[in-house]
């Protein structure tokens, strides 16, 4: 019997799609990715369902949206839910272990509560959103495990194994990791099964400016600003400090791509694996006058998603690959039976040029910081009901915003994503407006119950 596909997961953290050479949006270099991108499937519409860590890639792991996860906000503590990937939910992991496959999972996981919200010291040494994940179900069969939940400190990394002795590094995140990486699947061709492995890299995630100057020197600001990045921003010392800091960061990330794929074509790997390269969300880095995510526009929501599939002739697909839709995409390639609690669609067939299953994208937000949601809850309301509800085509992209403080003037913008690509030009609408009253009924369509307490009613 013919050994199945190894299935290699790769993504970093708040990385937009723009910031991909191949993308011809950003100007960087990044022959690695590029390199990838031409002898891969290149999706050029993967979308971050909540452009969040922790909801992303609970989704992305389960076939499931983010809300009906409960994954309203991010794994952290200080809020009045502890928000974390439970040990019922099925994913990728616990599917392909059932399958015979060797399982890993290396770096950022951030999908456990943060210690602190069960233990003042934990003993593991995990502190605010941190977390050491204990051997047993709520690693979803991930065997080898070299992980923590949230930490920034990309030049100071620590990271947990099988106890809860805290292994400290020092180097740079993504370089450790990967290193870790190939000693890993040095060792897993040599057993029998197939391999997943997950690898998780955390820059270009704030803060910025932990970068080593052999990264810096890999990027060389040449001052060239999306439209959208306000006239102000663009002779700031500190968002021109912030910029580079990003930038080279993602040129970091494609020196490490360059050694995994040299590894994997010595060894020969890559023809006997499905690679994925992709990240949990974007930065708007400039955009708009805003830094981060957690928002509608398209540096915030859009992905890059680049799937190496032997079986697969390289190219584009344009069609929408929400977060929810990875999970059965990759089964569905692998020949693996999808699980009936995925509510995302497979798109293997368009990845293929053929059927797109997914007409329009639902996309979402709500109040995430403790200083958002406690206005809602001194008020007796619930923080789920407001942030922001979107629905994105091909062609545009409609949102209704209820704001992330009481008392915000509810309001419906409608984006042209043709002639308008950097969405300067939004069209307000009202509630009665045609337009407006058929996206309001697909958003109430999409609306998983009850999870999804969002208010639409005027």
């Amino acid at each position: 019997m013919a050994r199945r596909k190894n299935l290699i997961y790769i993504f970093a953290d708040q990385w937009r799609y723009h910031a991909y050479g191949a993308a011809g949006e950003d100007d960087i270099s990044t022959p690695a990715f590029d390199a990838f991108a031409q002898d891969s499937i290149f999706c050029t519409s993967a979308l971050s369902t909540y452009p969040l860590c922790s909801p992303h890639r609970a989704s992305l792991l389960t076939g499931k949206d983010p809300l009906s996860l409960g994954f309203y906000t991010n794994c952290k503590n200080g809020i009045a839910d502890r928000v974390m990937l439970y040990p019922q939910e099925i994913t990728i992991s616990d599917v392909l272990h059932g399958e015979g496959y060797q399982t890993a999972y290396i770096g950022k996981w951030h999908l456990d509560s943060a210690e602190v919200n069960f233990y003042s010291n934990p003993s593991s040494g995990a502190s605010v959103w941190d977390a050491f994940t204990p051997p047993g179900e709520r690693r979803h069969h991930f065997d080898y495990w070299y992980s923590y939940g949230a930490m920034n400190d990309h030049l100071h990394p620590h990271y947990w194994g099988d106890d809860e002795k805290m292994i400290n590094i020092e180097g740079w995140s993504a370089e450790h990791e990967t290193d870790v990486f190939i000693s890993y699947m040095e060792e897993a061709v040599k057993k029998d099964g197939p391999i997943l492995c997950f690898l998780s890299w955390n820059p270009p995630h704030p803060p910025y400016d932990l970068i080593d100057e052999e990264r810096l020197s890999l990027y060389s600001d040449k001052g060239d600003f999306r439209p959208n990045v306000p006239e102000a921003w663009r002779s700031d010392p500190s968002y021109l400090k912030a910029r580079q800091d990003y930038f080279a960061a993602v040129a970091g990330l494609d020196q490490q791509f360059a050694r995994i794929v040299s590894y994997l074509k010595e060894t020969g790997l890559y023809d006997d694996s499905v690679i994925v390269l992709s990240a949990d969300h974007g930065d708007c880095m400039g955009s708009h006058g805003l830094y981060g995510k957690n928002v509608w526009y398209e540096e915030s929501i859009r992905i890059p998603l680049v799937i190496h599939d032997p079986d697969l002739a390289p190219g584009r697909c344009s069609s929408m690959v929400m977060s929810e839709d990875q999970m059965p995409t990759l089964l569905e390639l692998l020949g693996v039976q999808i699980p009936e609690t995925v509510t995302g669609v497979s798109q293997a067939e368009a990845l293929k040029g053929g059927a797109d299953k997914r007409p329009y994208a639902y996309l979402m937000s709500a109040p995430g910081l403790p200083e958002q949601q406690a206005p809602y809850r001194e008020h007796g309301l619930d923080p789920r009901a407001y942030g922001w509800r979107s629905i994105r085509t091909g062609k545009e992209k409609y949102v209704v915003d209820n704001g992330t403080v009481p008392g915000f003037e509810r309001r419906r913008l409608l984006y042209d994503l043709v002639d308008d690509p950097y969405e300067l030009s939004p069209k307000v609408l009202s509630p009665s407006d045609p337009i407006s009253k058929n996206y309001d009924d697909m958003i109430r369509a999409s609306m998983r119950k009850p999870a999804d307490f969002f208010l639409l009613e005027d």
